[in-house]
């Protein structure tokens, strides 16, 4: 079942990232639909998600990257009891 935010508009959003091929191309594409702030913050979010992957504790990710507690918190939860999106990227973007 789908959740209720996703809808015709937000299955377009998710299109038109996946008709993307480049880097490039995202950065374009981010420029134009949200602001530097919102990139800048979902960028931090996935980096907290890479590093409690990594056991650091919240302390030294909070220094790290400048996120509040509550971001921490909000994104562990994400882990542990989320879609697992965080884990299916982390995953396909190791090294």
């Amino acid at each position: 079942m789908a959740q209720k935010w996703q809808d015709e508009l937000t299955k377009q959003l998710a299109e038109g990232f996946l008709s993307l091929e480049t880097v490039e191309e995202v950065y374009s594409f981010l420029e134009d639909v949200a602001t530097i702030g919102e990139i800048r913050a979902l960028a931090q979010r996935l980096e907290v998600a890479r590093k409690l992957d990594l056991g650091e504790t919240y302390p030294k990710i909070a220094q790290e990257t400048g996120a509040s507690t509550a971001t921490i918190s909000r994104v562990k939860k994400c882990l542990d009891y989320g879609a697992d999106g965080y884990k299916l990227v982390l995953e396909r973007i190791k090294d």
